[in-house]
């Protein structure tokens, strides 16, 4: 009977990071390492071969989660020779499991006391809001010489209102606008014609 190879440190982090966050969206910063290792099907001591205690694993699940390296990756592959209003959508469609996930973890976070943002980052990575920007800002490339703002400025401010329309905070009530219908209103204003 031979046995699976043994899983390398970094196939290991990545692992148990992928069973955190969901635990962590659900349990805030109260998830407990043994329910982390239970998820993942491992034993809690495997935990600290990857990651020195829970807090850094917290911190390094959350800073995953905020990263959106899967929905950049997504954007990045929407076809420029699709209509600008297209593209937007699907972009702003991607984007919108991303922003749940951030409005879900910054209502655990508060929730359990716990701020993230408050910790010290390990390096200079340009702050995520800004790399989906500068993924959004490639989609206008095509249209640049109507534009009547730079492209990052116009992902930027189209960014600012697809979060605002995501917010999930009691009173605010649910999204208010598809990403169609958001990208129309940006393209187009709020007026009818």
């Amino acid at each position: 009977m031979s046995r699976a190879p043994a899983m390398s440190p970094t196939d290991r982090r990545s692992a148990i990071l992928a069973v955190t966050l969901p635990l962590l969206q659900e349990l805030g910063a109260n998830v407990t390492t043994s329910q982390i290792a239970h998820a993942a099907g491992i034993a809690e001591g495997t935990i600290f071969r990857v990651f020195e205690d829970k807090h850094e694993l917290l911190l390094a699940a959350s800073r995953a989660a905020m990263r959106g390296d899967d929905e950049i990756d997504q954007i990045q592959r929407i076809p420029l020779d699709t209509p600008l209003p297209k593209r937007l959508a699907a972009a702003l469609t991607v984007l919108g499991g991303y922003q749940d996930r951030l409005w879900a973890l910054m209502r655990v976070f508060r929730n359990s006391g716990w701020r993230p943002d408050h910790e010290q980052a390990d390096g200079p990575d340009e702050h995520p809001a800004e790399r989906i920007a500068g993924a959004l800002a490639a989609l206008f490339e095509p249209e640049r010489e109507n534009l009547r703002l730079e492209a990052r400025a116009a992902a930027r401010l189209l960014l600012g209102l697809s979060f605002t329309n995501r917010m999930h905070e009691p009173g605010l009530g649910e999204p208010s606008a598809t990403a169609t219908e958001l990208v129309d209103l940006f393209l187009n204003g709020a007026l009818k014609h």
